[in-house]
């Protein structure tokens, strides 16, 4: 791959929505991540030996910092089973079926996590008093993602 095809690669995921471009030829691959309104480059193979601009940009990427520690969760934490979105009522509108403060017995609904336009009530495993709703109504979660807190 040329610099002139790794410059046009760079400069559209700069001005597009794409937020990962990850792209494997015969001689190597190269990904482009977007972080922020600064595009970096980081290579998996020695694909650009001969130029070393392309060394240089993939730096930065190498020396960022590792993001910080997730601050330590008390309590039972009650995780996602599934990928989809997270919504904590039943309806629009509608009042939340767990909120901070309230009581929860094992087996009573939190949350609604739609996927594949399937409405799935998750329900505690635990019973305790919500401490902490940990996602916001309408965000996409992820299997294992922690939903909410039980102490």
């Amino acid at each position: 791959m040329d610099l002139r095809k790794l410059k046009t690669l760079i400069d559209l995921v700069s001005d597009s929505n794409i937020a990962e471009l990850e792209i494997t030829e015969a001689d190597g691959k190269v990904r482009i991540v977007k972080s922020s309104p600064v595009v970096t480059v980081a290579q998996a193979a020695p694909l650009l030996a001969a130029a070393p601009v392309a060394n240089t940009a993939a730096q930065p990427a190498a020396a960022a910092p590792a993001p910080a520690a997730a601050p330590e969760i008390t309590g039972h934490v009650i995780k996602s089973p599934m990928v989809g979105t997270f919504y904590r009522a039943s309806s629009p509108g509608a009042k939340p079926l767990a909120d901070v403060g309230q009581q929860v017995k094992e087996g009573q609904g939190l949350c609604i996590i739609e996927a594949m336009k399937i409405m799935n009530e998750i329900e505690s495993d635990h019973a305790g008093t919500v401490t902490k709703v940990l996602v916001e109504n309408g965000q996409a979660v992820e299997f294992g993602q922690p939903l909410f807190i039980i102490e």
